[in-house]
């Protein structure tokens, strides 16, 4: 590549008579070549990373079963609804494994997804639903194909967070969409180590600690009330705690999680955030290099496409829920699913509606509701909707009324930990 004083120069006859540049052309003159320096580094830099990110994005993306055909990325938002399937993995990296240690080194080297999240973003007006599947669910599995061609078997009851490390993410997948009826045509995973660096690289994210604090020898916590800034290791001890919060079940986690998704998201699009181009980068690169993507994933103007559809959606509209479920009549231990409650749930993506919950914020105590959404406190006058320069006669998507078993929260109201000191 030339040097940017070697580039494109515009040659004049050595014997021309030249005007003699006044100090205003002079100024533009300058100017004009430094916005061009700029513009063309811009440039030369947005094509690396573009470059970089999508070989280091697609490096061992996943292929994944049956998923439903999409158009190639292109700039602008994505056409139409779609859902992508995040899952969430115990597995130690470098970081968390000297954080962790005895955790880590006495695993047996399967991989359980823990965490499961179906989102779901639908078509104009955008209203974005993530629903949080229990990790001791059991459920029906469908017979699925390995990378290597071989066939896992379909199962009657398998608990889900041991699908990944029977079959793989693209299993995993497949036996939501059986489950829901919602087709994933993304999806993507994540480890311990990510979690950890996703937080750093935003500058953390604060949360709010209520009840007695949290004590939890489980994972080394012993907070007291109040709001603490929690990054790096912090946050993923926050996350995984079931002990330390509600009636300790893994519902109770769950929720508690929420409430760590939502002031994420809201962290995530704060002008601290948005507005300030190395965090951006930063996030980016730290996404790239710890998420584990579908291969209709692995492209960095995907990526764009998928983030420009959730940029405008209100708080409001931005909505966590948890699976319904009953408890398992074979194992105390475990759930299964309410069917006739989640459907509720399905029926109204299907529809692209956006959701009323009617349910609390939690079904198992694991978080308090601190401040109600504008509109959900009957004693409360209804918030004006900002403007948003439709016009005034347009009425708001109808809600589509969820059944009352279904827990969860907004991201514009705002939870708690209901922490216990065990």
């Amino acid at each position: 590549m030339r040097r940017h004083d070697e580039a494109d120069r515009s040659t004049v006859a050595r014997h021309a008579t030249l005007p003699t540049p006044g100090p205003a052309k002079g100024f533009l003159k300058i100017a004009g070549i430094t916005l061009g320096v700029i513009l063309v580094s811009a440039i030369a830099v947005a094509a690396f990373i573009v470059t970089d990110y999508f070989n280091r994005f697609s490096d061992g993306a996943v292929t994944l079963e049956d998923a439903p055909e999409v158009e190639p990325p292109q700039i602008g938002a994505f056409p139409g609804e779609f859902s992508m399937l995040i899952i969430g993995t115990d597995e130690c990296g470098e970081v968390s494994t000297g954080l962790l240690g005895e955790r880590c080194s006495e695993a047996d080297g399967g991989i359980l997804n823990d965490v499961n999240l179906l989102v779901h973003v639908s078509a104009e007006p955008r209203n974005v639903t993530v629903v949080s599947l229990p990790r001791d669910l059991m459920i029906e599995t469908p017979e699925c194909t390995l990378p290597d061609g071989s066939v896992a078997s379909a199962t009657n009851k398998t608990q889900i967070n041991s699908i990944f490390q029977r079959a793989g993410l693209s299993c995993v997948a497949k036996t939501v969409t059986q489950l829901t009826g919602i087709e994933i045509p993304f999806a993507a995973k994540i480890a311990f180590d990510g979690v950890m660096e996703v937080t750093d690289a935003i500058g953390g994210v604060e949360v709010c600690i209520g009840g007695e604090g949290i004590r939890d020898r489980h994972t080394a916590l012993d907070w007291e009330p109040g709001p603490r800034t929690v990054s790096g290791y912090e946050a993923l001890q926050f996350i995984r705690t079931r002990h330390g919060v509600g009636d300790e079940s893994d519902m109770a986690r769950v929720s508690n999680q929420q409430q760590y998704m939502s002031r994420l998201v809201k962290k995530i699009m704060s002008d601290e955030v948005l507005s300030d181009p190395g965090k951006v980068l930063g996030l980016a690169d730290t996404v790239v290099d710890n998420i584990d993507p579908s291969d209709e994933l692995a492209n960095p103007v995907r990526l764009a496409q998928l983030a420009l559809s959730i940029k405008d959606v209100p708080f409001s509209d931005f909505v966590f829920l948890q699976y319904p479920v009953f408890g398992d009549p074979d194992d105390s231990d475990r759930v299964v699913p309410n069917y006739d409650a989640a459907a509720t749930i399905w029926d109204a993506l299907k529809a692209g509606q956006p959701v009323q919950l009617t349910g609390g914020v939690s079904n198992n105590g694991g978080v308090e509701l601190v401040e109600p959404a504008p509109g959900t406190d009957p004693e409360a006058p209804e918030a004006t909707p900002p403007a948003t320069g439709a016009p005034a006669t347009e009425t708001p998507a109808p809600r589509a009324t969820l059944d009352p078993a279904i827990s969860g929260q907004t991201v514009e109201q705002e939870t708690c930990a209901n922490g216990k000191l065990r």
